[in-house]
């Protein structure tokens, strides 16, 4: 009995030793705001102008992203900083500072049979292959005798957006360490001169 009682004593004295520490560390996530740097995780809706739902990862996993690295759209990133864990905002964002404006010179004709026979719909959103690879969604906007017209615009271009958002989680950045300057190499030591032979 009196051993599991120093038991019981020795772990209540390393609970109250790392306690504090615990509840210090979460003071400081709570206190922690985001700005440059910062690795924010948040919850998001997104609709149009018009308050119909484009997009949402509501029960889903968070957005992470690392604040002033122009991850995010511009207008929302600059909405987001200063705020804590916990906070919630609408961010009304402008095409300027989201997508940007509808470019004239994003529209191109093709020749119809570079279009496949499914996507000769306007409207229908079709994939093509950037410069480097990446990929690109194309809108078909226009459909003529023997040319199509697409637009490559980003789909949201022209946009305003309408952002509901609430901050799950703010890591600080970390920096990196800075590097230890070299030693400066040590002199040679002189040798030692030779001890003359003792006289027997």
């Amino acid at each position: 009995m009196r051993t599991k009682l120093l038991a019981l004593i020795a772990a209540l004295a390393v609970l109250g030793s790392v306690l504090p520490a615990v509840l210090q560390s979460a003071g400081k996530a709570k206190d922690e705001v985001v700005k440059d740097g910062s690795v924010v995780s948040l919850q998001y809706s997104l609709s149009g102008e018009d308050g119909k739902l484009i997009e949402s990862n509501k029960g889903k996993d968070p957005l992470q992203y690392t604040h002033g690295t122009q991850q995010i759209v511009p207008g929302l990133e600059k909405e987001l900083a200063g705020m804590k864990v916990g906070g919630e905002k609408r961010v009304k964002v402008k095409p300027e500072d989201a997508y940007g404006p509808i470019n004239s010179k994003a529209f191109q004709e093709l020749p119809k049979e570079q279009i496949p026979p499914n996507g000769l719909k306007v409207g229908t959103i079709l994939t093509a292959k950037g410069p480097q690879g990446q990929t690109i969604p194309v809108r078909v906007h226009e459909i003529k005798e023997k040319t199509v017209v697409v637009d490559l615009n980003h789909p949201m271009a022209g946009k305003t957006l309408l952002f509901d958002v609430k901050i799950l989680d703010i890591q600080p950045s970390v920096a990196p360490a800075a590097p230890q300057p070299a030693k400066p190499p040590q002199p040679a030591q002189p040798a030692k001169p030779a001890q003359p032979a003792q006289p027997k």
